[in-house]
């Protein structure tokens, strides 16, 4: 059975911070922005205030390219825009265990899936709300929640940054 999120960005709000509410309303982790860095970094935390991930832009690279790091530092995740991609934008992550995931759909709608091996592992919708700013993450059984919501906050910030 796949777990729900509900995402409610805000907007021009001091350092991007925003809360990420389970399927029954209830908040489940914050997207806390630092301000005043170099490069766009944001921690996601649960609603104990403990760090589940870090979110860092990555520079001096030749593609947009976002790192996710575990609690301890450990980079888990690069998330990066394809080269060569003639009619869309199109995006991967590679997992630092190994493998990889694929992003397919309109990231600029928030209409899109993350998919491991052609399955799927998380969606992302905005279609499930009539709100402006809030949009769904699905995320399969099984699948690290906390990974893919760092995972979507990554692709928004590099699809606002492309825009």
């Amino acid at each position: 059975m796949a777990v729900k999120y509900v995402v409610k960005e805000k907007l021009l709000s001091i350092g991007d911070d925003y809360w990420i509410e389970d399927g029954d309303g209830e908040k489940a982790y914050l997207v806390d922005g630092k301000v005043l860095r170099l490069r766009d970094t944001f921690e996601l935390k649960d609603v104990n205030d403990e760090v589940v991930a870090v979110i860092k832009e990555k520079v001096l690279t030749v593609r947009d390219a976002m790192k996710i790091e575990n609690a301890g530092g450990d980079v888990v995740a690069t998330v990066r825009k394809k080269l060569f991609t003639p009619f869309r934008d199109k995006y991967h992550v590679e997992l630092e265990a190994g493998g990889e995931l694929e992003v397919h759909g309109d990231l600029l709608d928030k209409e899109y899936r993350i998919e491991s091996d052609g399955d799927r592992v998380a969606e992302v919708s905005r279609k499930w709300f009539r709100i402006r700013d809030t949009y769904g993450v699905e995320v399969e059984e099984g699948a690290d929640a906390p990974l893919m919501l760092a995972i979507a906050v990554c692709l928004d910030r590099m699809v606002e940054h492309n825009d």
